[in-house]
């Protein structure tokens, strides 16, 4: 019994290992005069009785302080209360909406009521003015705070989406108005405080739309498909505005950015690489479920490779922004692309790993600070990394 008890264990571990060696790989390296990367595990200190469920948006300030959006709906009771056997009956609550953090992770701030944030938060931005601005993509407005979480100003109404009934389950009409079906992501012109939306969260709208400072509409554009292109979604999940006019968005069903100028104009594309590992490998599905049933890997080895690679869209803080941070999530990793060339030159992550420390599991966004430092957001993996830089 004891030979055969053993020749399982060792099976066991040569099937684990071939699995790990199938779904790891190894990141690029950084060329020249490109940051390079180590994970810091331990940089983000919370209070020891708050659970973390899924997290959506993170956005740093000037003083390279970290907000960090927490989806409150992704945990149940019975995830919270789970957590008192582990810690002597400890009381455990649900860590708040918005978190914010100081350079040495010191959680220095949080505030925000679910009723009012609304559902399913997806991106945040600091403005030059120090306020922060929330967009809930299962919500049809997005919202401007101060940073200690006084609501300043809403643009759209709650409860009503941009829809034929004015629901989220209506056609989605793409209205001239301000009033949005799905808002992904948000951000303010900081010559002119323009607000600019990417509406196009959970099969709703598809559109940037830009409103003057006080949230009332201006303009509005689709993404750039060419005819040969028509059958691709068009899902603008990602936006930002770069120091040079331009306003980068992920178009995801596409696998790219597109670039466009501030009136909408389209200039470019940067495509994102996308690679289908194994995910069409049944075989490796069941093995997974047999031998492991609900243990996270898993879960994660049914979703490689179904994912997009264009997620969200982030730069480096030099005035010419020479790097875009895109968090390619099919391929577990953020890649580094120079800006000029769109070509990547270095990548975040562990490839498409186990769930272990410095591999991202769902990541949902990625920011950087001052000194290039970058802070990846994850939803399913609930947690928010810090990659700090360790070269030049």
């Amino acid at each position: 019994m004891r030979k055969t008890r053993n020749r399982t264990i060792a099976g066991t571990c040569v099937a684990w290992v071939i699995a790990c060696a199938m779904f790891y790989s190894p990141p690029v390296q950084a060329q020249s005069g490109v940051p390079k990367y180590e994970v810091d595990p331990f940089w983000a200190k919370l209070a020891d009785n708050w659970v973390v469920g899924p997290l959506g948006g993170t956005c740093i300030d000037a003083r390279d302080h970290v907000f960090v959006l927490h989806r409150q709906e992704g945990l149940t009771e019975a995830m919270v209360t789970a957590r008192d056997r582990f810690a002597g009956a400890r009381t455990r609550i649900k860590a708040p909406p918005v978190m914010e953090f100081d350079p040495q992770g010191n959680l220095v701030n949080s505030w925000g009521d679910t009723k009012i944030l609304g559902s399913y938060l997806h991106d945040c931005h600091v403005d030059k003015d120090n306020n922060v601005w929330i967009a809930a993509a299962r919500s049809g407005f997005v919202q401007k705070y101060s940073r200690d979480g006084k609501l300043l100003l809403q643009i759209g109404k709650s409860g009503a989406f941009d829809s034929s009934d004015g629901t989220a389950k209506g056609r989605p009409l793409n209205s001239n108005t301000a009033q949005f079906f799905g808002p992904s992501a948000v951000d303010v012109d900081a010559q002119n405080g323009d607000v600019y939306v990417a509406d196009g969260h959970g099969g709703g709208n598809t559109r940037i739309a830009v409103l003057d400072k006080n949230g009332t509409f201006l303009r509005q554009w689709r993404l750039h498909h060419t005819e040969a292109e028509k059958n691709i979604e068009e899902l603008p999940h990602c936006m930002r505005l770069s120091n040079d006019g331009l306003v980068y968005v992920c178009d995801r069903q596409a696998n790219r950015l597109q670039a466009f100028d501030k009136m909408g104009n389209f200039k470019r594309n940067i495509d994102i690489p996308w690679k289908n590992y194994t995910a069409e490998n049944e075989d490796l599905r069941k093995y997974c479920h047999t031998l492991w049933r609900t243990f996270p890997p898993c879960t994660l080895v049914q979703k490689i490779s179904r994912g997009t690679s264009a997620v969200s869209v982030e730069f480096s803080r030099d005035p010419n922004q020479r790097l875009i941070y895109v968090v390619n999530q099919n391929q577990r990793e953020v890649d580094i692309l120079d800006r000029a060339t769109g070509q990547v030159v270095s990548t975040i992550g562990n490839g498409t790993g186990l769930f272990f420390q410095g591999q991202l599991f769902d990541a949902i966004r990625a920011a950087v600070d001052s000194k290039g430092n970058v802070y990846v957001a994850e939803d399913e993996g609930r947690r928010l990394q810090r990659f700090k830089v360790v070269s030049p």
